[in-house]
């Protein structure tokens, strides 16, 4: 974005953006840019903080009233309310009490009667987070998270399930149906009390619920069926959007 930022203002359009690796902002030189002390993944700070990303937004926008330049970094000078409460002891913790996957999910249908289960579970703190927010991001596949379960778990089950909508590639679709199923989750963990960052929440998700570790499972199983149906999306979100490069150390361990 920092290079096409140049493109742009040479065409007469001021720009500005956020910038989450100083590095490489550095290296860019956009004409104005704001770095924030963020994880990645959250350029404007914490979720469910609306006051906070207010003055994100503002902060970054004003650069474009600033006479120095023509290139311009500035820093936030504050950090995002979750880290700031982990700080102070006052981090996320998640007291659903979901159940234990059992030993061997791959056998009899496992996978899906785990989630299934943890889903109940959940549900009840996904319909909190929905009040509290009025919004939700699950909704991409126009599944249900009933419907989700078992097209994922098809897979999983040796299966090449029905493309749930004929306009979209069998990748996107598992794409979706993925981004819908961790849609669902964090929402609902989000939901608990305490302030939670990026990696705490992938942490639970990938490492303590079936639905994370059935994302493993799939990863192998998406890889071989995108060279099967020559399908190029489903091998770009397998090998790079699947398992975030953080917790792709996980796959090692047995599912």
């Amino acid at each position: 974005m920092g290079g096409l930022a140049h493109f742009l203002e040479d065409e007469g359009l001021a720009t500005t953006q956020i910038s989450l690796i100083r590095p490489q902002t550095e290296n860019t030189r956009p004409p104005r840019a704001l770095w924030v002390p963020f994880e990645l993944g959250r350029p404007l700070g914490a979720p469910n903080e609306p006051a906070f990303q207010l003055k994100v937004l503002r902060a970054v926008l004003a650069l474009l009233e600033r006479p120095d330049g023509p290139v311009l970094l500035e820093d936030f000078p504050e950090d995002a309310p979750s880290a700031a409460a982990a700080e102070e002891g006052e981090g996320w913790f998640c007291p659903i009490n979901l159940p234990p996957p059992p030993a061997d999910l791959s056998a009899g249908g496992g996978f899906k009667a785990a989630m299934a289960a943890e889903i109940a579970g959940l549900s009840t703190w996904y319909d909190i987070a929905l009040r509290q927010r009025e919004r939700t991001t699950m909704g991409l596949s126009g599944m249900t998270i009933g419907e989700i379960t078992d097209f994922i778990c098809a897979f999983l089950d040796g299966r090449v399930p029905e493309n749930p909508c004929g306009e979209r590639s069998l990748g996107q679709s598992l794409k979706f149906a993925v981004e819908d199923l961790k849609a669902f989750y964090r929402e609902a963990a989000g939901a608990q009390p305490g302030q939670n960052t990026g990696r705490e929440m992938n942490d639970w998700f990938y490492g303590n619920t079936a639905a994370g570790k059935a994302l493993y499972a799939l990863w192998p199983i998406a890889n071989d069926l995108a060279e099967q149906l020559d399908d190029g999306f489903m091998k770009t979100f397998a090998n790079l959007l699947l398992i975030p490069a953080a917790q792709k150390y996980r796959a090692k361990e047995k599912v």
